[in-house]
């Protein structure tokens, strides 16, 4: 410092160079000491510490002490702009007000930095799903951005911490009447990003509001979504918070959409099968495990049975539903377009007025809608032109042209 006094020294005839050279010596020493602080200093507090961090809080930690790092050249101009001669007294006061409000910026920065740190830490615990800490640490932030906001206007103005206190205090109710909805928005933006419950790009569906479309613009305010007829819905962010939506994201992450639809069977035509419908079915290869498999359960049951002397009315015998049943499954698990990782089963569900429900539940392995639709009505095409092969027909309530069949019968048998 007192060399740098004594080159200024030379300058006295210049008081602006003087300054200039002074306020140039200051940033330069300011760079030279952040440049040394993070490439120098960090590195030696990390081989220190020697933290063994997975890859997300690693980053934290880093960002964290290179945050803080940003002190020292702010220190140094916070100190050393005292010295730098021919400089007005108002100067001097900005420069350090502002260095200060940097200081006390870049620390809460770092300190909201380390309870991502120690979310990210906690997070990775076996019982963290059950007790999640995470709405504690938002709490905790906007805390600490409250209080660096605070902090760094009475910085920057001079005064006390106190007096915005007490004049947020007398303005809190007409802010919240005229902002109300800014405020709103701001919340529910802030929700929606620290949760990532929504990005740009994203597929969601919000039938309230008519929305069923790609996010392209995440604004304070609104949320526009372009639906797949090409018209644009425009959501207030706060809703997103308030009501319920469905992101397909993770659908789209997962590599494979859900199929889940059911064939309504004519219950009319379920019944058993006869050996020798048993034997006719072998023409499906899909079928011969399945069919070989049942046929020595049966057997197996109804020995044990007639062993017993039971009556010949309790054996079990295959029907034609079961069989369809487990030609389904079989087609399923053998089609290139259905993903064998994911559930893959045929289910029969409560009897209706309306048929028998024989629900698919599958997962295509693509989730490009054109593909999944065209997967998805090949292998239901297939299983309505088999259903004769199996003696069973789809329940169809009567239409116009049975009604005018069964008259015409009537009126041929009269």
């Amino acid at each position: 410092m007192f060399e740098a006094e004594a080159v200024l020294a030379g300058l006295n005839d210049y008081p602006i160079l003087q300054s200039l050279a002074a306020i140039g010596l200051l940033a330069l020493l300011a760079t030279a000491a952040n440049w040394l602080t993070k490439h120098v200093l960090l590195r030696l507090v990390r081989r220190a510490l020697s933290l063994k961090l997975h890859p997300e809080a690693n980053n934290l930690f880093n960002s964290m002490i290179a945050r803080l790092a940003n002190v020292v050249p702010a220190i140094i101009i916070y100190q050393g702009v005292l010295a730098v001669p021919n400089l007005p007294d108002e100067a001097q006061t900005v420069i350090r007000n502002v260095a200060a409000a940097f200081m006390i910026l870049t620390v809460i920065l770092a300190m909201a930095e380390g309870l991502s740190l120690v979310n990210a830490l906690y997070s990775r615990r076996p019982g963290a799903r059950l007790r999640p800490i995470k709405g504690y640490i938002q709490v905790g932030k906007i805390v600490l951005y409250a209080a660096a906001a605070i902090l760094v206007i009475a910085t920057l103005l001079d005064r006390s911490p106190l007096l915005l206190i007490s004049g947020l205090g007398a303005m809190a109710a007409v802010l919240l009447l005229v902002f109300k909805d800014t405020i709103l928005s701001l919340v529910a933006s802030v929700q929606l990003t620290s949760n990532d419950m929504i990005r740009v790009g994203d597929w969601i569906e919000m039938p309230q509001l008519n929305a069923n479309g790609d996010v392209i613009d995440l604004a304070l305010h609104t949320v526009k979504v372009q639906n797949f007829d090409k018209t644009i819905t425009t959501i207030p962010t706060w809703r997103l918070i308030n009501e319920s939506f469905v992101n397909w994201r993770g659908m789209q992450e997962s590599g494979g959409r859900r199929i889940m639809r059911s064939l309504l069977l004519d219950q009319t035509n379920i019944r058993f099968l006869e050996a020798e419908e048993v034997e006719a079915l072998r023409r499906f290869v899909l079928l011969d495990h399945y069919l070989d498999t049942k046929a020595r359960e049966i057997s197996e049951w109804n020995a044990s049975l007639l062993r017993a002397g039971r009556d010949q009315v309790n054996t079990r015998r295959q029907t034609n539903v079961g069989t369809f049943r487990a030609y389904m499954q079989a087609y399923l698990k053998a089609h290139p377009g259905i993903a064998r990782d994911k559930t893959l089963m045929v289910r029969q569900r409560d009897p209706t007025p309306e048929g028998l429900p024989l629900e698919v539940y599958c997962f295509a392995n693509t989730v490009v809608w054109e593909e999944y639709e065209g997967i998805q009505s090949d292998i239901f095409d297939h299983f309505l032109a088999i259903l004769p092969e199996f003696d069973l027909r789809l329940f169809q309530a009567p239409t116009g042209r049975d009604m005018r069949g069964m008259v015409a019968s009537i009126q041929a048998g009269t």
